[in-house]
């Protein structure tokens, strides 16, 4: 268990890292080479990290067309998210996110077979309602961005459903090697229809270089902490990442949330802390059922 809360702990630390290097970045250069850059790092840390102990297994799927549409819809998440974050303060794009494992709750039953009582889609919901009241839709400081941030959510979750199903039949450090390929493939085509600059200074050449480990080792280590804790102990430490993206943005760049985005996340965060515990009870009831037969 302490295990599961360290791994997640380590993820929350590392994206907001990831979130507020892309906002930098984004001011100075194209964001197609912010694509490349992420992805690029991605692949060469993992070869470098995974290949020396897994070979060329390291690029075989017992499911590769599954896994084509998870690098597809991470790539698609990643873009909805950075692009967002050129217009949406990086707290504000956090507590929209916050929506994802919501979503999840929902296509579990269309994706996944599983059955959701009156209750969690209460959950499901109610967490809406706390994304609305951040958008703030059909009001004149609507964002834009924020309506992004919504599609790399719904995105994301999609990816982790298919996550799910491919989780027993590949290992995770094949499925996390080729997300990453499948991006720097798409990112690495986009490259010639966009500029390219070079890195003005040392400081943001060593993001450029840093930013593609921060999320790999971000997602690495939100798939360790699930294979050694449950969701009930794990989900609600991934929370924690509205703490430090507020920091960061407002040392960073000087924004702080405004009243709206808190309350919504507090909506969406209780919505989603509901689920989780309503469905560790709904597992632990299915063992003492089990155990009693």
């Amino acid at each position: 268990m302490l295990r599961a809360v360290l791994y997640m702990a380590l993820a929350v630390a590392l994206f907001p890292l990831l979130n507020a290097s892309v906002k930098y970045l984004a001011r100075f250069y194209p964001m197609p080479e912010i694509f490349w850059a992420r992805y690029t790092g991605h692949v060469v840390f993992c070869v470098a990290a995974l290949m020396p102990r897994h070979g060329l297994a390291l690029f075989r799927s017992r499911r590769p067309g599954v896994q084509a549409w998870r690098a597809l819809l991470l790539f698609a998440a990643s873009a909805f998210y950075f692009l967002g974050l050129e217009t949406v303060p990086l707290a504000t794009a956090s507590a929209i996110s916050f929506i994802g494992p919501i979503i999840v709750t929902a296509l579990s039953v269309p994706m996944l077979g599983e059955k959701v009582g009156i209750r969690r889609w209460t959950a499901v919901i109610i967490g809406f309602s706390g994304a609305l009241i951040i958008v703030r839709p059909g009001a004149d400081v609507v964002q834009w961005g924020a309506i992004l941030i919504m599609l790399d959510a719904l995105s994301y979750a999609i990816y982790q459903v298919l996550s799910r199903k491919i989780g027993n039949i590949d290992p995770a450090e094949v499925s996390i090697t080729l997300a990453g390929i499948g991006g720097f493939l798409i990112s690495t085509a986009i490259m010639p229809f966009s500029e390219f600059r070079a890195p003005i200074s040392l400081v943001d050449a060593l993001i450029f270089a840093t930013v593609g480990l921060w999320g790999l080792l971000g997602h690495f280590f939100v798939t360790k902490a699930y294979q050694w804790g449950s969701a009930s102990i794990v989900a609600p430490v991934g929370y924690g990442e509205l703490v430090g993206t507020t920091i960061l943005g407002y040392v960073i760049f000087g924004d702080f949330p405004d009243l709206w985005t808190w309350t919504g996340a507090a909506v969406i965060v209780g919505s989603g802390l509901y689920i989780t515990f309503r469905e560790h009870r709904l597992q632990r009831a299915k063992r003492a059922a089990v155990t009693a037969m």
